[in-house]
């Protein structure tokens, strides 16, 4: 079968070398435009693009597949089916007609459950026993499509965004490697999604980090979890950001939300309910380092007030 790949982030990676590696052959492989990183804004080429180059796989970055001269290039690769994983961009009808097969796509999460571009810091943020990876069949809507195959995974007490998505990548691919003889055979019938059961996810911003000490504990974690490693979970201290790299809830006692005391392990943050013990912290211009460390040198952080 000849395919097309689409993907930008390292979440992709594991479902190209598995491709690469099979008995089809990878006719392009489509990801998003270099992006400036780094102190000196160099332009810097997605983890599918650097491994692409790797294979000696053709790559190709288009701003926009709305182009008519993009679809017309595509076209004349003459895929038997398109293979999606956070991609970057929208495949408009005409380049969802292309392929004879269709455009799949390998979304992290159980759909209807979670559509859109965060289903994994989502899962966490809801506080879901259990996330997984759906393969479905693209449609013209975002995430609607009919599925072809899933596979769940629990989500662990101490999963991060990060963790979580290292685990859903290598999900993805074998699910994937799984599922595509069964889809070019015509032996796997696609399921619609039930609309009733949907939920959706939003873009993430940097301001989402900023904690807010009057929610509960338990929803402080959470978002600690979620929002690593990126926009990172942080509140102020002396004028600088304290980001909190690992924390754990605890139930009861009440007090003035973002209120510094002494306990057992260290010290907590007095919260909306409950209270929220940090385990490792990392203040701005040094490195992430445990509650005991931190607080060697920042003798009159118990005691103090955070804000909200």
């Amino acid at each position: 079968m000849r395919i097309i790949f689409m993907g930008t982030p390292e979440f992709a990676v594991p479902a190209l070398q598995q491709l690469w590696s099979s008995q089809h052959q990878l006719v392009a492989v489509y990801t998003s435009p270099d992006k400036p990183a780094g102190r000196g804004r160099e332009l810097s080429p997605s983890p599918v693009k650097r491994v692409a180059i790797e294979r000696g796989l053709e790559v190709r970055q288009v701003r926009s597949l709305k182009d008519e001269n993009a679809v017309a290039s595509l076209a004349q690769l003459q895929p038997d089916v398109i293979v999606v994983a956070s991609y970057g961009l929208i495949l408009p009808k005409k380049v969802l007609a292309i392929p004879p097969c269709g455009c799949i796509n390998l979304h992290p999460s159980l759909l209807p459950r979670h559509r859109g571009p965060t289903p994994i810091p989502s899962a966490i943020l809801a506080g879901d026993a259990e996330t997984g990876v759906s393969i479905m069949l693209m449609d013209e809507g975002i995430d609607t499509g009919p599925i072809l195959s899933q596979q769940k995974v629990p989500i662990a007490p101490d999963d991060t965004a990060g963790s979580l998505t290292e685990k859903l990548s290598q999900l993805s691919a074998r699910l994937l490697m799984e599922t595509l003889p069964g889809w070019l055979s015509g032996s796997i019938t696609p399921q619609p999604q039930r609309e009733a059961d949907a939920t959706y996810t939003r873009l993430l911003d940097k301001a989402d980090g900023e904690i807010d000490w009057r929610l509960p504990a338990v929803d402080i974690e959470r978002r600690v979890r979620a929002f690593h490693p990126w926009p990172g979970c942080y509140t102020r201290w002396r004028g600088k950001t304290l980001k909190v790299m690992a924390a754990t809830p605890l139930a009861g006692k009440r007090g003035t939300p973002g209120q510094t005391m002494a306990t057992d392990d260290g010290v907590g943050i007095q919260t909306g309910d409950g209270t929220l013990v940090l385990r490792q912290v990392q203040l701005e211009g040094k490195r992430p380092m445990d509650i005991a460390e931190f607080l060697r040198g920042q003798r009159d952080f118990i005691g103090s007030t955070l804000p909200s």
